[in-house]
């Protein structure tokens, strides 16, 4: 099996969010739980770059697909 290429850190950072081991906890802390209707990228809380970029990401299945759905169950 292959590591995964990108880490949630370097998602964080992607994101332009505080990539900490504190920040994200606090961040997941903050905004979860997602509601079960509402997809990732359509939650309230990311700016429309950041909405596009989550969604991007996995309709592309692109690098950063596997790392976007860790984040979506985090925030579960």
């Amino acid at each position: 099996m292959e590591s995964p290429i990108h880490t949630i850190v370097s998602l964080f950072n992607q994101l332009g969010l505080d990539d900490t081991a504190e920040g994200i906890d606090n961040f997941i802390e903050i905004n979860s739980p997602l509601p079960s209707t509402v997809m990732l990228h359509e939650a309230d809380i990311w700016n429309t770059s950041q909405a596009s970029f989550l969604k991007q990401a996995v309709e592309e299945d692109a690098d950063w697909a596997e790392i976007v759905n860790q984040l979506d169950t985090m925030l579960r």
